[in-house]
């Protein structure tokens, strides 16, 4: 009975917050502009296929790239001393500490066409290049911005492997390579799972990073959703269908990790 009182203010919060909405996601996506039941939204919903493959494999891309570069930075961080560890956590956050439309708004200086980066690329008669309202804009500026929730979750999983396996691993004759494939990897992976989820997750969703740095050039579903609120195509029941569709694809990508994860869970207890 004690639990249940404590656990009421949470209770409160997630059926204001969550399922509220959730439901009026819903009703207007089953329903029409008169109000009754319809799919038609669902089905104006399959005409903006090329726009939701696109988004997903920009995310990918950019999951991909944030994977990349955090691992050996996570890993190299993780077996640091206690003072560096603190430094290099304060330096992965500090980016984290400004808005999220200053940081894009920073890059769109630096990536115009008379930006910083093609003033230096001037120095050496180079350029201009065009970079800004560019595909690579966006996923650069997805990289950029949710690149420390790819590094945290490795850091927190790696910081907890005992240098001992580390060591035992070459004392018994491992290569660096072999102990990285064979020890460091596959007890990291949990946290390659988390990271992969926390990237790709707002990444697909995105829109003021694609509107920004991609300037109407590269649609994405989160734009397509934003339009359909506050754009000139105002039409809030094929918006909540988008919406809709974006959690079905965000809900199956966590279901493929979590599945990875239970697969892993059974091996280290076969092991």
């Amino acid at each position: 009975m004690k639990s249940k009182i404590t656990a009421s203010p949470y209770i409160l919060w997630m059926a204001l917050f969550i399922i509220v909405p959730m439901g009026l996601v819903a009703y207007f996506a089953f329903t029409d502009l008169k109000g009754n039941f319809s799919t038609v939204n669902f089905q104006q919903s399959v005409g903006f296929a090329p726009v939701i493959f696109n988004s997903i494999w920009l995310a990918i891309i950019a999951t991909a790239i944030c994977l990349i570069i955090a691992y050996p930075l996570a890993y190299h961080i993780s077996r640091s001393t206690g003072s560096r560890q603190r430094t290099f956590i304060m330096l992965v956050m500090l980016p984290m500490w400004m808005s999220f439309i200053l940081r894009t708004y920073a890059w769109m200086t630096l990536l115009e066409n008379n930006g910083l980066i093609n003033q230096f690329f001037g120095l050496f008669g180079l350029g201009p290049f065009e970079m800004i309202n560019t595909t690579g804009a966006v996923v650069l500026g997805m990289v950029y911005n949710y690149l420390p929730f790819m590094i945290l979750p490795l850091y927190s999983v790696m910081t907890k492997i005992d240098n001992s396996l580390i060591d035992a691993a070459g004392d018994l004759g491992c290569t660096p390579a072999a102990v990285m494939r064979d020890v460091i990897i596959p007890l990291s992976l949990p946290g390659v799972n988390t990271g992969i989820t926390m990237v790709f997750v707002p990444s697909v969703s995105t829109f003021v990073i694609s509107k920004l740095l991609g300037g109407g050039s590269t649609m994405l579903i989160g734009d397509l959703i934003e339009m359909q609120f506050l754009g000139n195509a105002y039409n809030p029941h094929l918006g909540s269908a988008l919406s809709l569709v974006l959690m079905v694809i965000i809900l199956i990508c966590m279901a493929l990790t979590n599945m990875f994860d239970d697969a892993e869970s059974k091996e280290g207890m076969l092991i």
